[in-house]
């Protein structure tokens, strides 16, 4: 059968042409992608982000000038729908914490796959948030060590969420996506993506990332004693 739904638009941002040519090729290859436009800086990249509205933004995260993250936190500024992967060659665990507080959706690493890069892309325009399988436990162990000197959020931001969102924050923070919470908790899929969007707006928050760290950072997200 023919796939009719619209192509997910891409823009690129990164210092390295031959990198940018890379992936602007394999993604034209594949007819469920439009490659809208490209920036070789994160300036331009702010400017072609605020013009095109892309579905996905990949993002490089050092380059000359204005970093990565300094770039997307403007983007988010003045598109906080923003879907923002960073796609780097850093596998520290610092920089992929600031991505994540920044506002990113995604975090993945240059040297992944094909297949996998097109699936993250898709993902991140369905809303979902997609991290290296490499960078996952760094994650866990970034955040583990930033919590021991940090005081905890005030209490009033978990009293912002009802007894129900803050059950599915608790997913969240064990990673888990919106059909697997749906048929846990015994709710429609759309009575889940609609809790997720009131838990975000509630927190201050930009993408299910920013709620997956805010939530590991309250304690929340153990695994309860229960089949799934």
């Amino acid at each position: 059968m023919e796939d009719t739904r619209e192509p997910i638009s891409v823009l690129l941002v990164d210092d390295h042409t031959l990198f940018r040519s890379g992936v602007r090729s394999l993604l034209q290859r594949n007819p469920r992608f439009a490659v809208v436009g490209e920036a070789s800086d994160g300036i331009d990249g702010v400017k072609r982000a605020m013009q095109l509205k892309p579905d996905v933004i990949l993002l490089d995260l050092h380059m000359p000038g204005m970093t990565g993250v300094e770039t997307l936190e403007l983007i988010l500024q003045g598109w906080p729908e923003a879907a923002v992967i960073m796609l780097t060659v850093s596998e520290e665990g610092d920089d992929l914490a600031n991505a994540l507080h920044a506002g990113a959706r995604g975090y993945l690493i240059k040297n992944i796959d094909a297949d996998y890069l097109q699936r993250a892309i898709e993902r991140a325009a369905a809303g979902e948030s997609v991290l290296a399988e490499s960078m996952a436990a760094k994650l866990v162990a970034q955040l583990q060590k930033q919590r021991e000197p940090k005081a905890p959020a005030p209490p009033s931001d978990l009293d912002k969420l009802t007894p129900r969102e803050r059950e599915i924050l608790a997913c969240l923070a064990r990673g888990e996506s919106n059909k697997l919470i749906a048929r846990v908790l015994d709710l429609a899929e759309s009575t889940v993506k609609i809790h997720v969007q009131n838990i975000l707006k509630k927190l201050g928050l930009s993408s299910r990332v920013q709620a997956a760290v805010f939530a590991v950072e309250q304690g929340l997200g153990s695994n309860p004693d229960r089949q799934t």
